[in-house]
């Protein structure tokens, strides 16, 4: 299994009681499917999993892959900062019948390289689910580095790829490198909407993002662009969706993209504390990002959204 192009690192809708919505959630797959994405990513970072209750995460999980279906790449975010727990949570992705599990660095406890290893390595030997590795250090507060990742690859057959989210082209170059005699099935996928061309130009395979539930017609044809060898159409693509960059991380993820998404549907920007809700100054700037686009993508993406349908 190898992984390409485009995958959303999606949302957890939420009504304003703050209990989630599975009707949004729904009409959000829907859009994102047909209109073109290459995998869905639910449970991560972007999913608020680190404040969602068990039982949230069991209903949510087995939901979105109800309505997924197998027509698109599944992936669960199933990372923990206890390796024990790391396991159990790969087993149940297992289980679900999801087609990988997203792990994240453990956090907080600032393990080793070898200790990051191990941990990796156990999960793999939780069973066969193969595995997508998360390297975010800065929220994580740990690096997983190249030569870690290398020994993973080389060792542990279900590690698949990684999602690079250092915000260094030097480092994905570096991946690229080490990998292209060793692992040339290992995916290295942008975990940063800021240099998704620029990792397809040193050889990466694609992105998790967070932009693409506001832009993903404009992502898709970026994409298809570059694959054709149309770098002109790719890059002026790339610089059209650019404000998006901005406007999804000038606060934490996923408070901007939720408020964005509010702006055209009915989705609520709704959040799990401790995250809030942006206050009137950052509205207005959101709204004036949104509103001055050279073409109304975010719009005509998210009334799709809002209609669960492209």
């Amino acid at each position: 299994m190898q992984l390409f192009g485009i995958m959303t690192a999606l949302v957890t809708p939420m009504h304003r009681d703050g209990c989630v919505d599975l009707d949004a959630l729904t009409k959000l797959i829907e859009s994102q499917i047909r209109q073109g994405v290459d995998g869905l990513v639910v449970l991560g970072t972007t999913g608020e999993s680190a404040t969602l209750t068990q039982d949230e995460r069991n209903t949510l999980a087995e939901h979105a892959l109800k309505v997924i279906d197998g027509r698109v790449t599944s992936i669960l975010g199933a990372g923990s900062n206890s390796t024990r727990e790391a396991e159990a949570m790969h087993q149940w992705a297992h289980a679900l019948g999801y087609d990988a599990a997203l792990h994240v660095t453990p956090w907080y406890n600032k393990p080793t390289q070898e200790g990051l290893y191990l941990h990796y390595e156990r999960i793999a030997n939780a069973c066969e689910l193969p595995i997508l590795l998360y390297n975010v250090p800065s929220r994580t507060g740990v690096d997983l580095e190249p030569s870690t990742v290398l020994r993973i690859a080389k060792n542990i057959p279900q590690a698949i790829g990684i999602k690079e989210a250092s915000g260094s082209i030097q480092r994905a170059q570096d991946l690229i490198h080490r990998f292209q005699n060793v692992r040339p099935d290992f995916s290295i996928l942008s975990g940063d909407d800021g240099f998704i061309l620029g990792l397809l130009s040193i050889g990466g395979h694609g992105v998790v993002s967070v932009i693409s539930h506001l832009c993903l017609p404009e992502m898709r044809r970026m994409f298809d662009a570059y694959a054709d060898k149309r770098l002109s159409d790719a890059q002026e693509l790339s610089a059209r969706i650019w404000p998006l960059v901005e406007l999804c991380f000038f606060r934490s993820n996923p408070i901007p993209v939720k408020a964005a998404l509010a702006e055209y549907t009915r989705m609520s920007p709704s959040l799990r504390a401790p995250l809030s809700e942006l206050n009137k100054e950052d509205y207005d700037f959101l709204r004036q990002i949104l509103h001055k686009q050279p073409i109304d993508l975010v719009r005509e993406n998210t009334e799709a959204t809002n209609r669960g349908e492209p």
